[in-house]
């Protein structure tokens, strides 16, 4: 999920054309094998999707699907083809004037009633689907919150986050970092790394020294 609503229309089919190359096999396939249920509904047509990456907007369709957006979640209707089709299809500028109707409209951001059922794991995975298609600084942030704040640094989510955003969007995940924790991601870094791997984190983020 992440990867497929993080990366640009090109970067997510140069890593699917990467994939096939690698595993002999497509992306959809393996998607497709190994979930079952919603979560196969909703990531199948996440990897498999080409979205249009202009900023039109058409603010009648954003009314109308916001509209539409509100009666399947509130008939818990979560798993819709309709509500999926639109995450999963609709341009990441087009979904942000959708989802801006909706908490206009009913007076709720989208997550808080994605929020029904908190231990639902396929509500949660929507609630990520949303944040990274529209705010994935969000996101990032809190992938790094538990990976550093954790026992124990989860160095996996550590790097890739750093070097995957380094040169797109480290700047507004820091300001998100500092805002949501009270301090500057930089300096977790130090308290949570040593040596080379500290230093490679920090350039990467772009260490201010105080």
């Amino acid at each position: 999920m992440e990867i497929a609503c993080t990366r640009s229309s090109n970067e997510l089919l140069l890593a699917r054309q990467a994939y096939h190359a690698r595993f002999k096999k497509s992306l959809e396939e393996d998607v497709a094998h190994q979930t079952s249920g919603d979560f196969r509904k909703l990531l199948f047509p996440l990897v498999s999707s080409y979205r249009y990456g202009g900023d039109e907007v058409n603010m009648t369709l954003a009314k109308s699907e916001a509209k539409m957006l509100h009666e399947k979640i509130s008939n818990k209707a979560y798993s819709d083809e309709e509500l999926i089709r639109i995450l999963a299809t609709r341009s990441k500028t087009q979904i942000n004037a959708t989802l801006n109707q909706y908490k206009n409209e009913f007076g709720n951001d989208i997550n808080k009633d994605l929020k029904a059922d908190p231990k639902d794991e396929f509500l949660a995975l929507l609630r990520a689907t949303v944040k990274c298609l529209t705010r994935p600084e969000k996101y990032f942030e809190k992938v790094l919150r538990l990976a550093i704040n954790n026992r124990g640094t989860d160095e996996g989510a550590l790097t890739r986050v750093v070097t995957t955003r380094a040169e797109i969007d480290m700047k507004l995940i820091k300001d998100e970092y500092q805002r949501r924790n009270s301090i500057p991601l930089d300096r977790a870094i130090v308290k949570d790394t040593h040596g080379d791997y500290e230093e490679l984190l920090l350039e990467l983020v772009g260490h201010e020294d105080a």
